[in-house]
């Protein structure tokens, strides 16, 4: 795998998000290997690469909650060993709500490899150009980027004055309640209830908050558990009793693997159209 981000901090203003690195993650055997480019501090860079990837947990919990639930067992058997697969950090998750809003995925996806080019730091991994995103020293003094209108410049800036003050730290979110942390992410422009939740849910490396706005992830649901149309977050919160304290991890592998075990005409139409995008 090749990974470009800003590094986490540990804590505190002006600690996080200002130095840009490259890594290269190899596996071998039960190990994964790591070579980093940009920083000296190889545990810092380790232990982000482990939450990103959803490695600094015990896989083996996860596991316990296909014994208490037989679609969960199903699940994880058609996609054997999937964990999440989280943003860099609550800083580029926040960045990512920004220019994602109301636009395709994979138009998103190709913005944010732009800004990365022309305003962030470019590693050489495995032959390939990765870019990082820009600092948020860098972001801040960003005037304009093609494609981005003049209010989400604005909205980028105050993600970016966010993370220098300490606010969009890992150490800072997870010390709060998830719904705390999701409260005071909403204080941003433009990080509204449903974005604030994927930087909480998407970025800290929590494994038991249940996401409940999810709209594909309630209509997997409803059909999954053969309900009479799409769960409603009552339902949802119930089911879940069972996946705790995996609840976060649980949906994800619906999100993730539900069409290796439901015929096509059982999917909702919106995944369809998305695994025929990909497929392509």
């Amino acid at each position: 795998m090749r990974l470009a981000f800003c590094l986490d901090g540990q804590g505190g203003a002006g600690t996080s998000y200002e130095t840009p690195v490259g890594v290269e993650v190899r596996q071998d055997g039960e190990q994964l290997e790591c070579v980093a480019y940009g920083s000296e501090d190889l545990e810092r860079v380790a232990a982000q690469v482990a939450r990103v990837l959803s490695v600094d947990h015990d896989g083996n919990g996860f596991l316990q909650v296909g014994e208490r639930d037989p679609v969960i067992a199903r699940l994880q058997e058609a996609a054997m060993g999937l964990r999440p697969p989280l943003f860099y950090s609550p800083y580029e998750a926040a960045v990512w709500s920004i220019i994602s809003a109301r636009r395709p995925r994979a138009q998103g996806a190709r913005l944010r490899i732009r800004m990365g080019l022309v305003e962030g730091t470019t590693f050489l991994l495995g032959g390939e150009r990765v870019p990082a995103l820009p600092p948020p020293e860098r972001l801040l003094a960003l005037d304009a980027f093609p494609s981005v209108p003049p209010d989400r410049i604005e909205r980028l800036r105050d993600v970016a004055q966010a993370a220098i003050d300490g606010r969009l730290d890992i150490a800072h979110l997870t010390a709060l309640t998830p719904e705390a942390a999701m409260q005071e992410l909403q204080q941003l422009k433009g990080i509204g209830p449903f974005y604030s939740a994927l930087v909480v849910i998407r970025a800290c490396g929590l494994t038991d908050v249940l996401p409940t706005m999810e709209e594909m992830a309630l209509a997997l649901v409803g059909t999954l558990y053969e309900l009479p149309g799409p769960a409603t977050a009552q339902q949802l919160t119930e089911l879940a009793e069972k996946w705790k304290p995996y609840r976060t991890w649980a949906v994800v592998l619906i999100r993730a693997a539900s069409w290796r075990i439901l015929p096509p005409e059982a999917l909702p139409q919106r995944e369809r159209r998305e695994r025929a995008k990909r497929t392509r």
